[in-house]
Protein backbone atom coordinates (compact mmCIF):
# COMPACT_ATOMS: atom_id res chain seq x y z
CA UNK A 1 0.00 0.00 0.00
CA UNK A 2 2.22 2.84 -1.32
CA UNK A 3 5.30 3.50 0.91
CA UNK A 4 3.30 3.21 3.77
CA UNK A 5 2.21 -0.50 4.07
CA UNK A 6 4.46 -2.98 2.78
CA UNK A 7 3.75 -7.19 3.33
CA UNK A 8 4.89 -9.75 1.29
CA UNK A 9 2.18 -12.84 0.96
CA UNK A 10 1.04 -15.70 -1.59
CA UNK A 11 -2.38 -15.44 -0.41
CA UNK A 12 -4.81 -13.37 -2.47
CA UNK A 13 -7.53 -13.14 0.15
CA UNK A 14 -5.39 -11.85 2.19
CA UNK A 15 -4.09 -8.92 -0.20
CA UNK A 16 -8.02 -8.36 -0.69
CA UNK A 17 -8.43 -7.95 2.75
CA UNK A 18 -5.65 -5.64 3.20
CA UNK A 19 -6.42 -3.69 0.26
CA UNK A 20 -10.14 -3.12 1.46
CA UNK A 21 -8.74 -2.07 4.86
CA UNK A 22 -6.46 0.83 3.82
CA UNK A 23 -7.33 1.51 -0.07
CA UNK A 24 -8.37 5.25 0.09
CA UNK A 25 -7.42 8.99 0.28
CA UNK A 26 -3.85 9.16 -1.82
CA UNK A 27 -3.05 5.83 -0.76
CA UNK A 28 -2.31 3.17 -3.80
CA UNK A 29 -2.30 -0.31 -3.62
CA UNK A 30 0.49 -2.28 -6.08
CA UNK A 31 0.95 -5.89 -6.49
CA UNK A 32 3.64 -7.37 -8.18
CA UNK A 33 3.12 -11.09 -9.81
CA UNK A 34 4.94 -13.19 -12.25
CA UNK A 35 3.34 -13.70 -15.05
CA UNK A 36 3.51 -16.77 -18.06
CA UNK A 37 2.24 -15.00 -21.60
CA UNK A 38 0.47 -17.05 -23.75
CA UNK A 39 1.41 -20.07 -25.73
CA UNK A 40 5.06 -19.03 -24.80
CA UNK A 41 8.09 -19.88 -21.93
CA UNK A 42 8.87 -16.94 -21.03
CA UNK A 43 8.18 -15.77 -17.22
CA UNK A 44 8.14 -11.63 -17.03
CA UNK A 45 7.46 -9.76 -13.84
CA UNK A 46 4.66 -7.50 -13.73
CA UNK A 47 3.25 -5.08 -11.54
CA UNK A 48 -0.01 -4.25 -10.77
CA UNK A 49 -1.24 -0.70 -9.53
CA UNK A 50 -4.81 0.76 -8.30
CA UNK A 51 -5.26 4.02 -7.89
CA UNK A 52 -8.59 5.82 -5.84
CA UNK A 53 -10.14 9.13 -7.03
CA UNK A 54 -7.90 11.02 -4.49
CA UNK A 55 -4.76 10.20 -5.87
CA UNK A 56 -5.98 10.42 -9.53
CA UNK A 57 -6.88 14.22 -9.02
CA UNK A 58 -3.27 14.81 -8.34
CA UNK A 59 -1.74 12.85 -10.74
CA UNK A 60 -3.74 10.83 -13.49
CA UNK A 61 -2.17 7.47 -13.96
CA UNK A 62 -5.82 5.35 -14.54
CA UNK A 63 -7.59 3.52 -12.17
CA UNK A 64 -5.89 0.19 -12.59
CA UNK A 65 -2.45 -0.07 -14.31
CA UNK A 66 0.14 -2.98 -15.21
CA UNK A 67 3.80 -2.15 -15.86
CA UNK A 68 6.63 -4.00 -17.13
CA UNK A 69 8.78 -1.79 -15.27
CA UNK A 70 12.60 -1.92 -16.47
CA UNK A 71 11.77 -5.44 -17.99
CA UNK A 72 9.80 -3.61 -20.68
CA UNK A 73 12.34 -4.14 -23.42
CA UNK A 74 11.89 -8.65 -22.45
CA UNK A 75 8.43 -8.21 -23.65
CA UNK A 76 9.86 -8.09 -27.45
CA UNK A 77 12.03 -11.03 -28.52
CA UNK A 78 15.34 -9.72 -29.58
CA UNK A 79 16.33 -12.84 -31.43
CA UNK A 80 14.86 -15.30 -33.32
CA UNK A 81 16.44 -18.48 -34.23
CA UNK A 82 16.60 -19.40 -38.47
CA UNK A 83 17.50 -22.20 -40.31
CA UNK A 84 20.51 -21.68 -42.73
CA UNK A 85 19.58 -20.41 -46.14
CA UNK A 86 18.34 -16.99 -47.58
CA UNK A 87 17.06 -14.74 -45.00
CA UNK A 88 14.25 -11.92 -45.10
CA UNK A 89 14.08 -9.29 -42.26
CA UNK A 90 10.04 -8.99 -43.17
CA UNK A 91 9.56 -12.66 -42.48
CA UNK A 92 11.53 -12.15 -39.18
CA UNK A 93 9.74 -9.38 -38.01
CA UNK A 94 6.71 -10.68 -39.37
CA UNK A 95 7.06 -13.48 -36.49
CA UNK A 96 8.15 -11.42 -33.96
CA UNK A 97 4.66 -9.38 -34.13
CA UNK A 98 2.83 -13.11 -34.02
CA UNK A 99 5.05 -14.10 -30.93
CA UNK A 100 4.28 -10.17 -29.41
CA UNK A 101 0.74 -9.50 -30.67
CA UNK A 102 -1.12 -12.19 -29.15
CA UNK A 103 0.48 -11.84 -25.50
CA UNK A 104 -0.99 -8.10 -25.77
CA UNK A 105 -4.45 -9.44 -26.12
CA UNK A 106 -3.37 -12.06 -23.55
CA UNK A 107 -2.66 -9.09 -20.85
CA UNK A 108 -4.96 -6.69 -21.92
CA UNK A 109 -8.00 -9.06 -21.31
CA UNK A 110 -6.45 -10.75 -18.05
CA UNK A 111 -6.78 -7.00 -16.70
CA UNK A 112 -9.78 -5.63 -17.86
CA UNK A 113 -12.03 -9.24 -18.61
CA UNK A 114 -10.70 -11.40 -16.07
CA UNK A 115 -14.52 -12.64 -15.85
CA UNK A 116 -17.99 -12.07 -17.15
CA UNK A 117 -18.89 -9.10 -14.96
CA UNK A 118 -17.89 -6.74 -17.14
CA UNK A 119 -16.90 -4.38 -14.29
CA UNK A 120 -13.86 -3.00 -16.61
CA UNK A 121 -15.72 -0.66 -18.85
CA UNK A 122 -12.53 -0.63 -21.28
CA UNK A 123 -8.88 -0.25 -21.22
CA UNK A 124 -5.91 0.30 -23.69
CA UNK A 125 -2.18 -0.84 -24.37
CA UNK A 126 0.55 0.91 -25.22
CA UNK A 127 4.70 0.93 -25.05
CA UNK A 128 4.64 4.82 -24.32
CA UNK A 129 4.29 6.02 -20.12
CA UNK A 130 1.07 7.39 -20.11
CA UNK A 131 -2.74 6.40 -20.91
CA UNK A 132 -3.24 8.15 -24.66
CA UNK A 133 -5.80 8.77 -26.93
CA UNK A 134 -7.19 5.69 -27.80
CA UNK A 135 -6.48 5.62 -31.54
CA UNK A 136 -3.08 6.30 -30.38
CA UNK A 137 -2.73 3.07 -28.36
CA UNK A 138 -1.29 -0.10 -29.86
CA UNK A 139 -4.95 -1.76 -28.75
CA UNK A 140 -8.00 -0.99 -27.19
CA UNK A 141 -10.47 -2.95 -24.97
CA UNK A 142 -14.49 -1.92 -24.86
CA UNK A 143 -16.73 -4.21 -22.48
CA UNK A 144 -19.79 -3.43 -25.35
CA UNK A 145 -19.07 -3.30 -28.60
CA UNK A 146 -22.39 -1.38 -29.49
CA UNK A 147 -19.72 1.50 -27.98
CA UNK A 148 -16.75 0.89 -29.92
CA UNK A 149 -17.30 4.69 -31.37
CA UNK A 150 -16.21 5.25 -27.67
CA UNK A 151 -12.31 5.08 -28.77
CA UNK A 152 -12.92 7.79 -31.13
CA UNK A 153 -14.97 9.78 -28.90
CA UNK A 154 -12.34 9.47 -26.10
CA UNK A 155 -9.94 10.32 -29.03
CA UNK A 156 -11.52 13.51 -29.37
CA UNK A 157 -11.91 14.91 -26.34
CA UNK A 158 -8.58 13.63 -24.94
CA UNK A 159 -6.78 15.55 -28.23
CA UNK A 160 -9.04 18.87 -28.13
CA UNK A 161 -9.76 19.40 -24.84
CA UNK A 162 -6.20 18.24 -23.58
CA UNK A 163 -7.70 16.03 -21.30
CA UNK A 164 -5.74 12.83 -19.40
CA UNK A 165 -7.67 9.87 -20.81
CA UNK A 166 -7.75 7.88 -17.80
CA UNK A 167 -9.62 10.91 -16.24
CA UNK A 168 -11.93 10.84 -18.54
CA UNK A 169 -12.31 6.91 -19.95
CA UNK A 170 -15.66 6.12 -17.78
CA UNK A 171 -17.43 8.88 -19.04
CA UNK A 172 -20.42 7.88 -20.99
CA UNK A 173 -20.97 7.83 -24.21
CA UNK A 174 -24.05 10.11 -24.68
CA UNK A 175 -21.47 12.90 -22.28
CA UNK A 176 -18.71 12.15 -24.91
CA UNK A 177 -20.78 12.98 -27.53
CA UNK A 178 -22.03 16.05 -25.81
CA UNK A 179 -18.48 17.27 -25.74
CA UNK A 180 -17.75 16.69 -29.01
CA UNK A 181 -20.66 18.31 -29.98
CA UNK A 182 -19.79 21.59 -27.80
CA UNK A 183 -17.07 22.13 -30.23
CA UNK A 184 -16.93 24.80 -32.75
CA UNK A 185 -17.95 23.70 -36.34
CA UNK A 186 -14.66 22.66 -38.62
CA UNK A 187 -12.82 22.02 -35.48
CA UNK A 188 -9.83 19.53 -35.79
CA UNK A 189 -7.28 17.70 -34.03
CA UNK A 190 -3.52 16.51 -35.59
CA UNK A 191 -3.38 12.96 -36.04
CA UNK A 192 0.62 11.48 -35.92
CA UNK A 193 0.45 10.06 -39.53
CA UNK A 194 2.74 10.08 -42.74
CA UNK A 195 -0.45 10.85 -44.99
CA UNK A 196 -2.22 14.11 -45.44
CA UNK A 197 -5.20 12.63 -46.05
CA UNK A 198 -5.55 10.99 -42.42
CA UNK A 199 -3.64 13.44 -40.40
CA UNK A 200 -6.30 15.04 -38.80
CA UNK A 201 -9.58 14.27 -37.08
CA UNK A 202 -12.31 16.74 -36.98
CA UNK A 203 -15.44 17.20 -35.09
CA UNK A 204 -17.79 16.10 -37.55
CA UNK A 205 -16.28 12.80 -38.52
CA UNK A 206 -16.36 11.98 -35.16
CA UNK A 207 -20.09 13.27 -34.89
CA UNK A 208 -20.92 11.20 -37.81
CA UNK A 209 -18.96 7.63 -36.26
CA UNK A 210 -21.21 7.70 -33.46
CA UNK A 211 -24.43 7.92 -35.68
CA UNK A 212 -23.49 5.17 -37.45
CA UNK A 213 -25.38 1.90 -36.61
CA UNK A 214 -22.58 0.15 -34.70
CA UNK A 215 -22.30 -3.44 -36.65
CA UNK A 216 -22.08 -1.01 -39.76
CA UNK A 217 -18.47 0.46 -38.06
CA UNK A 218 -17.19 -2.86 -37.04
CA UNK A 219 -17.64 -4.31 -40.34
CA UNK A 220 -15.81 -1.46 -42.21
CA UNK A 221 -13.20 -2.45 -39.08
CA UNK A 222 -13.19 -5.78 -40.10
CA UNK A 223 -12.83 -4.85 -43.70
CA UNK A 224 -10.02 -2.23 -43.13
CA UNK A 225 -8.00 -5.27 -40.96
CA UNK A 226 -6.86 -6.79 -43.83
CA UNK A 227 -3.18 -7.57 -44.34
CA UNK A 228 -1.59 -5.39 -46.71
CA UNK A 229 0.71 -7.04 -49.43
CA UNK A 230 3.58 -6.99 -47.90
CA UNK A 231 2.49 -8.39 -44.96
CA UNK A 232 0.86 -11.54 -46.61
CA UNK A 233 4.14 -11.62 -49.24
CA UNK A 234 6.01 -12.12 -45.69
CA UNK A 235 3.47 -14.53 -43.70
CA UNK A 236 4.42 -18.15 -45.73
CA UNK A 237 8.53 -17.66 -44.43
CA UNK A 238 7.45 -16.08 -41.29
CA UNK A 239 5.21 -19.38 -40.89
CA UNK A 240 8.32 -21.29 -41.13
CA UNK A 241 10.40 -19.41 -38.66
CA UNK A 242 7.58 -20.36 -35.90
CA UNK A 243 7.05 -23.97 -36.64
CA UNK A 244 11.19 -24.07 -36.36
CA UNK A 245 10.65 -21.88 -32.77
CA UNK A 246 8.09 -24.60 -31.94
CA UNK A 247 10.04 -27.29 -32.41
CA UNK A 248 12.97 -26.00 -31.17
CA UNK A 249 11.06 -25.52 -28.06
CA UNK A 250 9.49 -29.08 -27.90
CA UNK A 251 12.23 -31.15 -25.75
CA UNK A 252 10.21 -34.22 -27.57
CA UNK A 253 10.20 -32.90 -31.32
CA UNK A 254 13.47 -35.24 -32.01
CA UNK A 255 16.03 -34.10 -34.51
CA UNK A 256 15.34 -31.04 -35.95
CA UNK A 257 17.07 -28.59 -39.11
CA UNK A 258 20.12 -26.68 -38.00
CA UNK A 259 19.55 -23.37 -36.86
CA UNK A 260 21.58 -20.14 -35.48
CA UNK A 261 19.85 -17.16 -33.39
CA UNK A 262 20.06 -13.66 -35.59
CA UNK A 263 19.35 -9.87 -34.37
CA UNK A 264 15.46 -8.89 -35.04
CA UNK A 265 15.69 -5.37 -33.46
CA UNK A 266 17.51 -3.53 -36.19
CA UNK A 267 15.73 -0.38 -38.13
CA UNK A 268 15.01 -2.69 -40.93
CA UNK A 269 12.59 -4.81 -38.72
CA UNK A 270 11.13 -2.41 -36.64
CA UNK A 271 10.31 -0.58 -39.75
CA UNK A 272 8.35 -3.50 -41.14
CA UNK A 273 6.79 -3.74 -38.24
CA UNK A 274 5.76 0.18 -37.92
CA UNK A 275 4.50 0.40 -41.64
CA UNK A 276 2.46 -3.19 -41.77
CA UNK A 277 1.76 -5.20 -38.70
CA UNK A 278 -1.71 -5.47 -38.82
CA UNK A 279 -4.49 -5.40 -36.36
CA UNK A 280 -6.44 -7.74 -34.89
CA UNK A 281 -10.42 -6.88 -35.12
CA UNK A 282 -11.65 -9.25 -32.23
CA UNK A 283 -15.06 -9.85 -30.96
CA UNK A 284 -15.39 -11.46 -28.37
CA UNK A 285 -18.05 -13.66 -26.43
CA UNK A 286 -18.95 -11.81 -23.73
CA UNK A 287 -20.20 -8.86 -26.26
CA UNK A 288 -16.72 -6.93 -25.79
CA UNK A 289 -14.61 -5.71 -28.61
CA UNK A 290 -10.51 -5.83 -29.10
CA UNK A 291 -8.76 -4.03 -31.57
CA UNK A 292 -4.82 -4.70 -31.44
CA UNK A 293 -1.50 -4.37 -33.21
CA UNK A 294 1.83 -4.59 -32.45
CA UNK A 295 3.27 -2.19 -29.87
CA UNK A 296 5.41 -0.27 -32.83
CA UNK A 297 2.28 0.91 -34.85
CA UNK A 298 -0.72 2.65 -33.28
CA UNK A 299 -4.38 2.00 -34.28
CA UNK A 300 -5.04 5.15 -35.99
CA UNK A 301 -4.18 3.94 -39.42
CA UNK A 302 -7.27 1.57 -39.08
CA UNK A 303 -9.58 3.87 -37.98
CA UNK A 304 -8.82 6.00 -40.84
CA UNK A 305 -9.22 3.41 -43.44
CA UNK A 306 -12.54 2.66 -42.05
CA UNK A 307 -14.24 6.08 -41.81
CA UNK A 308 -12.88 6.59 -45.12
CA UNK A 309 -14.25 3.88 -46.88
CA UNK A 310 -17.87 4.55 -45.23
CA UNK A 311 -17.40 8.37 -46.28
CA UNK A 312 -17.20 9.77 -43.28
CA UNK A 313 -14.10 11.52 -43.33
CA UNK A 314 -13.81 15.24 -43.40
Amino acid sequence: MSASLTRQTCSIDEVLAMVRAHFGGLKSAHVGSSVRPSDSKRVMRFDLACYPEESERRHPYGPLRVDAGERKRDFYPYELAVSRGPRSAEAEAAAACHMVQGDVEDLLLRLCAPDASGRVPTGACTDKEDWLAPVEMCATYNANAAELARDLALSWVSLYDKESVSRIAGTPLETLRARVEAAPRGARVPMKTTSQLTGSLSRETVLKALATPPATLLEALEAAAVPDDAWRAAEPQARELLELRRQLEDEDAGEVPPAFWVNITTREHTRFLEEHAPVHVRRLPSGGMVLATHPYRTLWPLWADALFVLGLMS
